[in-house]
């Protein structure tokens, strides 16, 4: 078996959008990883376990795991990378034993779901941490830090309480299925339009989808639209009522009921916040 150690800096984080991993045989690194998918569908193969994730899911990876990314159906993912060695915490060294937010990295359940705002709370400290790492000042170290411990001390809290998304096998049916979801979002989709063009009871459907990715088969929808939607609020002059309609909302206000649920601000709001920054 091709396996390759890679050593880690002390901290590294980047956000990508690709098609195929620049690491695509197993290997291992000397730091913790998080790997938070923004989008799309992605395989993760980590020890013995296989994991089929989503966008809105977290990764975590113990130092030394052997792991693997395979995107099977060479679509376009958007991942946030980030590995820290504990070393890069010792200054809160006293707080990491009365907490211990590395637990969650050694119980064997690797992948947690995340609903819509807490999504954008962990892009937003991504995001953070990736402009004080790029521009750095001389306060952004100790900034990196305590961004990352409020992280850590997050998933601690979702881990505490469970569960995690469990290891799956490989549906070859669900990975169509969000494809399919992924090319016609912005057309009405329901439970029993996509059971019906796979052949699947709406039962089975709905277990096997909520099974192998965590999600709801219309909270998956839903999420799809409305990160397009998103985009579209901060890098377009689209109107709200045309940005529901592209991305596949019958009804304005139930675009709007769902985009808050989600992101949990209206999304006039949402596009005056990211205007002004």
């Amino acid at each position: 078996m091709d396996m390759k150690f890679y050593e880690s800096e002390p901290f590294h984080i980047s956000r990508e959008r690709k098609t195929h991993s620049c690491i695509p045989s197993d290997h291992y690194h000397d730091a913790y990883e998080i790997l938070y998918v923004v989008s799309g569908e992605l395989y993760y193969f980590i020890g013995d376990r296989t994991y089929q994730v989503v966008g809105g899911v977290l990764l975590l990876i113990d130092m030394n795991d052997v792991h693997r990314l395979v995107n099977s159906n060479g679509a376009m993912y958007e991942r946030v990378t980030l590995l820290f060695k504990k070393e890069f915490l010792q200054s809160f060294a006293t707080a990491m034993k009365e907490i211990d937010p590395f637990a969650c990295f050694h119980s064997g359940s690797n992948a947690v779901k995340l609903r819509g705002q807490e999504q954008n709370f962990i892009e937003n400290l991504c995001d953070r941490m990736i402009r004080e790492n790029t521009d750095p000042s001389p306060q952004s170290e100790l900034y990196v830090k305590l961004l990352l411990m409020e992280m850590l001390i997050f998933i601690k809290r979702k881990w505490d309480k469970g569960p995690f998304i469990e290891s799956n096998r490989s549906h070859g049916q669900v990975s169509q299925i969000i494809n399919y979801i992924h090319e016609n979002y912005n057309r009405r989709l329901t439970l029993d339009d996509i059971s019906r063009r796979f052949y699947l009871s709406q039962s089975h459907l709905s277990r096997i989808f909520k099974e192998s990715t965590g999600f709801t088969l219309i909270e998956y929808i839903n999420s799809i639209r409305v990160k397009e939607a998103s985009t579209m609020l901060k890098n377009s002059k689209l109107t709200v009522s045309e940005i529901a309609e592209i991305v596949g909302f019958e009804s304005l206000t139930h675009f709007g009921r769902i985009f808050k649920g989600i992101v949990g601000v209206p999304p006039l709001k949402y596009r005056k916040m990211n205007q002004s920054l």
